[in-house]
């Protein structure tokens, strides 16, 4: 039988997990292409080479930076190289990004945002960033619309 101090810390100890970000270990995105599938967790992600900048969003105040790893690098190691790919959060809210729009640091999948590990209140643990003060381009309804976050999956075709 449980009392209400046992229920009540469990309701706490709930609510930690919840707004925590992913623990280490934990898969949080799966690229699939072709059947073929990879799995990554943050310390995986972390061990691919870095991008890093600073911008503003529409989403934020002032400017953040950002650190993650560029999407072509996942592209590349899924052997996706033409197409697009489908792009879709933990809610299963989805976007196209056409892989001719992809360049090598652009966009990035951020896994930190002012080197802290982002949690799924704050848009996380992961999400695709545009270095959108660099230029023009990145300040569209498109780009906008693509910077997707609590991303978890990216499917597309080899």
């Amino acid at each position: 039988m449980f009392n209400r101090k046992t229920i009540m810390a469990a309701i706490a100890v709930a609510g930690i997990a919840a707004a925590s970000p992913a623990l280490a270990g934990d898969v949080l995105l799966t690229v699939t292409a072709a059947g073929d599938q990879f799995e990554y967790d943050l310390d995986a992600l972390q061990e691919l080479p870095k991008v890093e900048f600073t911008t503003s969003t529409i989403w934020t105040e002032g400017e953040s930076s950002f650190t993650g790893v560029a999407l072509s690098v996942l592209l590349a190691e899924a052997g996706i190289d033409s197409g697009s790919v489908m792009a879709t959060a933990i809610n299963d809210y989805a976007v196209e990004i056409p892989v001719d729009e992809i360049d090598e640091n652009a966009p990035i999948i951020a896994y930190l945002q002012d080197g802290e590990v982002m949690s799924p209140r704050d848009k996380g643990p992961l999400w695709v960033i545009y270095p959108y003060d660099e230029d023009e381009k990145y300040q569209t309804e498109t780009v906008y619309s693509r910077s997707i976050w609590q991303l978890d999956r990216i499917m597309g075709a080899k």
